[in-house]
């Protein structure tokens, strides 16, 4: 049940809910995400980031989330996450992720189209879908630094961004920041709802982590499809490994300290699947 993305948003803006997509960084990650999406009944994403790559490379996660794909038979998404370069963006295209995103957003607007549409002329023949990002999402996370300038999305921009370089998805800057926030975040959905005005493809919330559920619930209404989660997933993963090893500190056998940390994701996952209203969508 490995499929493309692209059905399964163009489905969620059909129908007014969203998909999460939830960044895995181990097998642990991935069992404990496919076992929220059987309980709830939902299509999953799951992504990993350039830096996180780094640590193990795309035919490694790869194969995790395939082995999963196999188990179940919900939709399943293998999604780069910021794919930073065109040529990241071709390797996980031929390893066999089959969704793409390429993240030109530091890049003045001319150069974003240009590397944008070149992923999408690549992806589009294997029917591999593409997202972008116009705007900015703030903050760190992994090996991104956005920074905290100009976070919004221009909505002519976007308008003319999807036309030009014909993006699947799009991942908009509505005031959302990588990492973990230092207040209460605020969306600008007055932004968002200007953009959707004019763009007529499934958008992304980046950076959602920590962001309030009702404003979550409230972005989806407006026409968000995808929305990301990485900081708490890693957040609820330790959590687990760290309580059990303070109960145990004899126990040195991962798969022991391993399950509690699954069961902390697995239990965050299951409550955002809710909130993005994917629960028996698959």
């Amino acid at each position: 049940m490995l499929v493309t993305s692209k059905e399964l948003l163009l489905d969620a803006q059909k129908k007014g809910y969203a998909v999460g997509a939830f960044n895995v960084e181990n097998m642990e990650m991935v069992m404990a995400v496919l076992a929220a999406a059987e309980e709830t009944g939902s299509p999953v994403i799951m992504q990993t980031t350039p830096g996180t790559l780094k640590y193990a490379g795309t035919d490694f996660y790869l194969a995790n989330v395939r082995a999963a794909a196999e188990r179940t038979k919900l939709p399943v998404v293998m999604h780069l996450d910021h794919g930073n370069s065109f040529a990241l963006a071709m390797e996980a295209f031929r390893r066999g992720y089959t969704s793409i995103m390429i993240d030109g957003s530091k890049l003045p607007f001319e150069e974003n189209i240009a590397l944008t549409k070149s992923v999408t002329d690549a992806c589009h023949p294997g029917n591999v879908p593409v997202e972008a990002e116009l705007g900015r999402v703030g903050g760190k996370e992994d090996d991104l630094d956005n920074g905290d300038e100009n976070p919004y999305t221009d909505p002519e921009e976007a308008k003319e961004f999807v036309k030009r370089a014909d993006p699947d998805s799009l991942a908009v800057g509505v005031g959302t920041s990588h990492g973990v926030y230092k207040g209460v975040p605020k969306v600008n959905v007055d932004v968002l709802t200007q953009i959707r005005n004019v763009v007529d493809i499934p958008l992304v919330l980046h950076g959602t982590s920590g962001v309030p559920d009702d404003q979550v619930r409230d972005c989806v209404s407006r026409g968000i499809c995808k929305v990301n989660y990485a900081t708490d997933l890693r957040i609820a993963y330790t959590k687990g490994v760290r309580k059990y090893l303070e109960d145990h500190p004899d126990d040195f056998d991962p798969k022991k300290y391993g399950i509690p940390g699954m069961e902390e994701v697995k239990k965050y996952v299951i409550q955002k699947m809710e909130v993005v209203g994917s629960v028996n969508r698959g």
